[in-house]
């Protein structure tokens, strides 16, 4: 049997979360340079991005680019931008009806790199069947420092009482305040970290880590992770015991 025969549809985890790792590491191991690594990992954020629009995942969030990338050198990250110029085609997402959203700061993406993210934004905001969120120029540190200092500076105005501050109203000042937290994070390349990514919102995602390069990510491994998903016990600070009466 499959691991897409495993898997129960009934059951789905509603927001999956991705760390797209191992790109460079993929092609260094096959003698070409890092930036062949980002134009296959492309590939596989397509085929991925399908597949989950079949089985019926409502919110698909890519780690695309995080705000410490941009220390990498300069030649690589202008290849990575211009990918997104080249790769990122508003067809694929009319074709499987699927809506796009980019969380991060925006202020320091190229211009033109911006307005095709805005353009694609724009035109597919209509489309329901599934929200991909590419986190770019994002960090969750960086994330949760705006949003305090957002709302330090509602309450330095007088428009928020500290005390009456919650957990609700810290996620609603998030970037990621139209979807619910991640169920299952995904990272591929064999590294067993989170790497400062949706770190609020991840407080009880399940996690799978996957030895797979991110070009080698295949359909069937996104199976494996789903199924493996199922088959735990969510429990979120309750017992089992009380998990099951419920």
């Amino acid at each position: 049997m499959s691991a897409k025969e495993k898997i129960d549809f009934q059951r789905l985890p509603q927001h999956i979360a991705i760390i797209m790792d191992g790109n460079g590491r993929w092609a260094q191991a096959k003698g070409l340079p890092r930036t062949a690594g980002h134009q296959e990992g492309v590939s596989t954020v397509t085929r991925i991005t399908e597949e989950c629009a079949r089985l019926g995942v409502k919110y698909l969030t890519l780690y695309t680019f995080s705000t410490e990338n941009w220390n990498r050198p300069s030649l690589e990250v202008q290849a990575l931008m211009q990918l997104i110029l080249d790769r990122l085609l508003e067809d694929v997402f009319m074709k499987n009806n699927v809506r796009l959203r980019v969380i991060g700061d925006m202020s320091r993406l190229p211009g033109p790199v911006l307005n095709h993210l805005n353009e694609i934004c724009e035109h597919t905001r209509h489309n329901d069947h599934m929200t991909l969120v590419l986190a770019i120029s994002y960090s969750s540190r960086w994330e949760l420092t705006d949003a305090m200092q957002r709302m330090a500076r509602q309450v330095k105005e007088g428009q928020l009482d500290p005390e009456a501050i919650t957990e609700e109203m810290v996620s609603n000042q998030l970037q990621t305040s139209f979807m619910p937290d991640p169920d299952l994070l995904i990272r591929t390349g064999g590294e067993l970290r989170i790497s400062n990514y949706l770190l609020w919102q991840c407080a009880y995602s399940e996690f799978y880590f996957s030895d797979k390069f991110w070009p080698d990510f295949l359909e069937e491994q996104l199976y494996e992770a789903i199924v493996e998903f199922q088959q735990r016990e969510r429990r979120y600070g309750k017992t089992s015991a009380q998990v099951q009466q419920s």
